[in-house]
């Protein structure tokens, strides 16, 4: 993972921290559980850092879902 992939994982976390009103430290612990980094964000980096973080945190709640990740 690059400095511009590793900068935008810790973004996203923060991003959606706020949208759910929780810990950055859970939001990690949810998304690295349900492989949502390695398997998603970071391998499609290229997309995903140009799209609005609205709706990425959209689209990152569906991935959530879809594995059964309770927020």
């Amino acid at each position: 993972m690059n400095k511009d992939t590793f900068s935008f994982i810790i973004y996203m976390i923060h991003k959606l921290a706020d949208s759910w009103e929780v810990l950055p430290g859970k939001v990690y612990a949810l998304l690295k559980g349900s492989d949502c980094i390695d398997g998603y964000l970071v391998p499609h980096y290229d997309v995903l850092h140009t799209l609005s973080s609205d709706y990425l945190v959209e689209d990152i709640e569906k991935y959530l879902e879809k594995r059964g990740v309770v927020i």
